[in-house]
């Protein structure tokens, strides 16, 4: 039997799996991935891509062909509701597009995760070893890591230190490791069946990403722009329902009757079953082996934070699992990936809830469509949970300040450089046009510090990526008039960025004193003393 040595061995090639590889390899880490399937997904399945996953696509660039490869987002990221897509009672409301331009360098986007996922893999196969039709079938945990049987082509003995479970909500290797779920029973038993048919008379007021409808209650799902589109619905096992049921006609007849057009050309292109779940796991981790993804939440599709929320869990384990394989850091570091996350995961899972409860009322009739309307309109935007969600663990170091209120932490975001939050974007002038500040980041800590402030010296020799920024021209190369203002700091001030893109340490006004960021990163790192 071959035998094969890797830093990380990532099981499952989802969106999550694969940028699991692809910030592991940017990282300089070795990275075997393996998928079961033999191709990536033929069904849509998630669609909408938060503007915090963006910006990972941007850093990675490929953020023009994930734009390329989805919807057009005028007309598109709405939300409809009514008995059909032609009833005279559907309403719509489109997303406040304005309300996201000053929070980033890109935005909220959908695109297809059928579509997506080829995107990815190309581009981790480019990095990493990733291997589709390999399957593990065996694993063990050894006094030095994981052994894995992966089977394939042919049989490899995989050792590797690190294994990341990306393998789904019904993750074989969450069981094997005996770790439980919290959560409700499953919330429904859904169909998703996809089809084609040119909808191109529905005038523009009529057109949306989504679409809930009563007469009977389904969804519809735009998963393209011009004639790829899904409807999802359900049955009930208790009252013998099954996806049997749904043959050909039954299908065609569940299209024909959510666009409102008895006799509408359509042809029919898969038929998914899959279950409605919101719930957390009980532990992130297990030894050398981490949760990821839906093997550690599942949240409902109201939202579209699933696939999201999975890809900032391989964005937050990635740079932790390749600081402590570079000896850089110790191994408490890894103690802060479920510490930071999965309280992250478990608010996500509620708010998909809230989500999902509006959508339960307006299909009961318990809320009038304008109603139903208004409060599907009004989560549409969810940057505050997105974009302002903050970490509190041994690898921030807090300096005394209380984080922003918001008046609604669901759809407000409040940028601020405060330790634990996402660093905020903001556009500086250079030689070379305008940059984000979240453009100086990647692999790496970044200290960003005002013009002539000291701490550029006092980071010399040290793993840090150093960045002055001026108020004006001629202090240094890249300028900014405000950016100091918004990210709290003084002339003498300093922020230490993540590789993550959160902060880790923040100095408001105070000179440099030998020795200050060394202290900090030890802290960050989880470094022996």
């Amino acid at each position: 039997m071959k035998e094969l040595d890797a830093d990380v061995l990532v099981v499952g090639g989802g969106p999550v799996g694969l940028c699991a590889a692809i910030e592991l390899s940017r990282h300089g880490i070795s990275a075997l991935l393996v998928e079961r399937h033999s191709g990536t997904s033929v069904f849509p399945k998630a669609r909408l891509i938060t503007t915090r996953t963006m910006e990972l696509f941007r850093a990675w660039g490929v953020q023009d062909e994930v734009e390329s490869a989805g919807m057009p987002r005028e007309g598109y990221l709405a939300v409809g509701v009514g008995s059909s897509l032609t009833a005279g009672d559907f309403v719509r409301a489109s997303a406040e597009l304005d309300r996201d331009a000053p929070q980033s360098p890109t935005y909220t986007h959908l695109c297809a995760q059928d579509v997506l996922e080829v995107i990815l893999r190309r581009l981790a196969g480019s990095l990493a070893d990733v291997r589709f039709g390999a399957a593990m079938t065996r694993m063990a945990v050894t006094g030095s890591g994981v052994e894995a049987l992966v089977e394939g082509v042919e049989p490899v003995l995989v050792r590797c230190r690190y294994l990341v479970a990306a393998d789904g909500s019904r993750s074989g290797i969450r069981r094997s490791l005996g770790i439980a779920t919290e959560g409700p029973p499953p919330l429904g038993h859904m169909i998703s069946i996809m089809f084609e048919a040119d909808l191109g008379f529905l005038p523009a007021d009529r057109r949306a990403a989504l679409s809930f409808l009563t007469d009977p209650p389904c969804a519809v799902e735009a998963v393209d722009h011009r004639l790829r589109w899904m409807v999802q619905t359900g049955y009930d096992p208790a009252e013998g329902g099954s996806p049997e049921d749904f043959t050909e006609e039954v299908c065609l007849r569940a299209v024909r009757a959510a666009v409102g057009v008895p006799d509408l050309p359509v042809t029919l292109l898969g038929v998914m079953p899959w279950l409605q779940q919101a719930n957390v796991a009980t532990a992130f981790r297990a030894g050398p082996v981490f949760l990821a993804g839906d093997a550690a939440h599942v949240a409902t599709p109201q939202g579209g934070f699933g696939m999201n929320c999975g890809i900032q869990d391989a964005h937050n384990l990635a740079w932790k699992l390749a600081a402590v394989l570079r000896g850089e850091a110790g191994e408490g570091l890894l103690d802060t990936y479920e510490a930071e996350r999965r309280p992250i995961a478990a608010r996500t899972v509620d708010e998909s809830l809230t989500n999902a409860w509006i959508t339960w009322q307006m299909m009961e009739g318990r809320l009038s469509m304008a109603e139903a309307i208004r409060r599907q309109a009004d989560r549409r935007s969810s940057e505050g949970l997105v974009l302002g969600h903050h970490y509190d663990s041994d690898a921030v170091v807090p300096d005394g300040t209380p984080p922003p209120a918001a008046e609604d932490p669901y759809r407000d975001y409040v940028p601020t450089a405060r330790p634990g939050h996402r660093a905020p974007h903001v556009w500086l002038a250079g030689g070379n046009g305008r940059i984000s500040t979240l453009d100086l980041l990647g692999p790496h800590f970044t200290l960003l510090t005002p013009a002539g402030s000291g701490w550029l010296r006092a980071s010399a020799g040290l793993p840090v990526r150093a960045v002055e920024i001026a108020e004006a021209d001629g202090a240094a190369a890249l300028t900014s008039p405000t950016w100091a203002k918004e990210y709290g700091l003084g002339p003498r001030g300093a922020v230490l960025i993540r590789p993550d893109g959160h902060t880790a340490w923040r100095v408001r006004e105070d000179a440099p004193s030998p020795g200050t960021l060394e202290a900090v990163l030890a802290t960050v790192l989880a470094k022996p003393r």
